[in-house]
């Protein structure tokens, strides 16, 4: 059977407590044709001593000072040389040592792989699943209500991806994905868990502006008012969960 390469990209700066964990979580999959790339910012608390650790394991470590996280993406897209992409930040992990194995064997030869993913606090506890459950069938109109596959939980082809848009500083994920769903033919959902998210990244702390682009990019790409009644069902659905659960989830 075909095993196709995977080039999983690493971005981190100064998280000397939570890159190793990412870095297992990458290093130990039983599937072996896979490309590890980490993009460091120029970290100085003591990182770059832990990658340097597993370095005769990863592909290729870059430090350097770069200009923000999707600066830093854009590096680690340029290195890749799989047939797929998966981007797992520092303090994220892939969900268990046999995941990607599962993922590819979910479906030969498909654009676009998906799965579930579970939240953790920054003291690593579980949250449980994502408020934005991943549908069933993904396709370009699935994130009109909303980033319904967390951007570590989408393994996609190299060939359809484009550089991160220097125009967005917080949600640039998100116009990058939808810019792939536009061209893809054949998504596959793994029906697993696939990722491990920990909550409180830059969106999270810069939460407004990080709402505000991400209005824009839904409006760029399913139109104003379209986009304004949908947010509207976001909204909506948002309180009912926050009233029923006690937290978003996001």
């Amino acid at each position: 059977m075909k095993m196709p390469r995977l080039s999983v990209i690493t971005v981190v700066f100064n998280n000397v407590k939570n890159i190793e964990r990412t870095m297992l979580s990458v290093l130990n999959q039983t599937y072996t044709n896979i490309e590890y790339i980490i993009i460091d910012g120029g970290s100085t608390d003591g990182t770059l001593e832990l990658i340097d650790k597993y370095k005769d394991r990863i592909t290729k470590v870059i430090s350097e000072k770069d200009n923000g996280i999707y600066d830093a993406m854009n590096k680690g897209l340029n290195l890749a040389t799989g047939e797929y992409v998966l981007f797992m930040n520092s303090g994220d992990e892939i969900y268990a040592r046999d995941t990607v194995e599962k993922v590819f064997d979910s479906a030969p030869d498909a654009d676009i792989y998906y799965g579930e993913t579970e939240m953790f606090d920054e003291n690593w506890r579980s949250l449980g699943q994502r408020r934005h459950k991943s549908p069933e069938e993904l396709s370009f109109t699935s994130f009109k209500y909303g980033m319904n596959v967390s951007h570590q939980a989408i393994y996609i082809r190299r060939s359809l991806t484009s550089p991160y848009s220097s125009e967005y500083k917080l949600s640039a994920d998100i116009d990058w994905i939808l810019n792939v769903l536009k061209k893809a033919r054949k998504i596959v959902n793994a029906d697993c868990y696939v990722a491990k998210y920990m909550v409180g990244g830059m969106s999270k702390k810069k939460h407004r502006e990080s709402l505000l682009e991400r209005f824009e990019i839904f409006s760029k790409h399913y139109g104003r008012l379209s986009n304004i009644f949908n947010h509207l069902i976001i909204a909506a659905n948002l309180v009912f969960y926050y009233l029923k659960n006690g937290r978003t989830n996001d």
